[in-house]
């Protein structure tokens, strides 16, 4: 049964800094690619950045990039997305999914197996 466990959401100030963790089982993780993704309040669920299978390549949203980093710790079945400079409007709900393919794909559709989320608020 492939699971995913987000953690590290909670209520920040704008400016703090934030790390998520992922902790993803079922898969073989080692092959599997991650995305991040959120969902602000009323709207729809963005893509935030995602990391490929060999940690290599990388890509991020262009309202993140220079901010926000996603890496990836095989021994650990993890991946974490370091958040800096928070803003208000980075309040969301974040998710991670994994893409079994191992590419770590910007888009959505491209995962099959999605976290419960964990709540992130950046009060101003």
């Amino acid at each position: 049964q492939v699971q995913l466990a987000e953690s590290g959401g909670r209520l920040v100030q704008a400016g703090d800094s934030l790390k998520l963790s992922c902790v993803v089982s079922g898969l073989t993780f080692r092959s599997t690619g991650v995305g991040w993704f959120r969902q602000p309040p009323g709207k729809e669920r963005e893509f935030v950045a995602s990391i490929w299978w060999s940690g290599r390549t990388t890509y991020y949203a262009d309202s993140v990039k220079g901010r926000f980093t996603i890496a990836r710790d095989n021994a650990k079945n993890t991946v974490y997305l370091q958040m800096d400079s928070l803003r208000p409007e980075d309040t969301a709900v974040y998710y991670c999914a994994a893409d079994s393919t191992g590419r770590g794909t910007p888009k959505r559709e491209g995962y099959s197996y999605w976290g419960q989320g964990t709540q992130v608020t950046v009060s101003s």
